[in-house]
């Protein structure tokens, strides 16, 4: 009963400020091993959040285009409404940066959403570093 209200209490939040997700999330197990950025937003969204966004994809783009080439690292950019099954597997109902790491079918997340949001727009360079470093320590595993 309280995984039921959770759920609709979230797409109700979902709904109202506008999110997206995806509808055909597969679970850890069924995903490749490697490495996904996983970028949350709503509809509506706030300069951080399109900053977020930008310079996530600056990173991943730019530092690892090979990773990228291979399949190893994977970037996701989901609006969470239009990806609501995505959105309830990581307990996502607003903007959220998000590691996902697998490897054997075990999946390790790493939330940088607090730091995404102290520094996108504040320290863009700090935050494209501190994204790279935290990619590295992953694909490194």
């Amino acid at each position: 009963m309280k995984n039921r209200v959770f759920t609709l209490l979230l797409l109700a939040l979902m709904t109202a400020c506008g999110g997206r997700g995806s509808s055909s999330a597969a679970s850890p197990q069924e995903q490749p091993d490697g490495v996904e950025v996983l970028s949350f937003h709503t509809k509506k969204r706030c300069p951080t959040c399109r900053a977020i966004e930008q310079l996530t994809r600056e990173v991943v783009e730019q530092e690892f285009a090979d990773e990228v080439a291979d399949g190893t690292l994977r970037l996701h950019v989901a609006e969470i409404t239009e990806e609501e099954e995505l959105a309830v597997r990581y307990e996502v109902a607003w903007s959220s940066l998000l590691l996902s790491h697998r490897h054997n079918g075990e999946e390790q997340v790493v939330d940088l959403t607090r730091f995404a949001f102290a520094h996108a727009r504040t320290d863009a360079d700090l935050f494209r570093r501190e994204l790279k470093a935290r990619i590295e320590q992953l694909l490194a595993r």
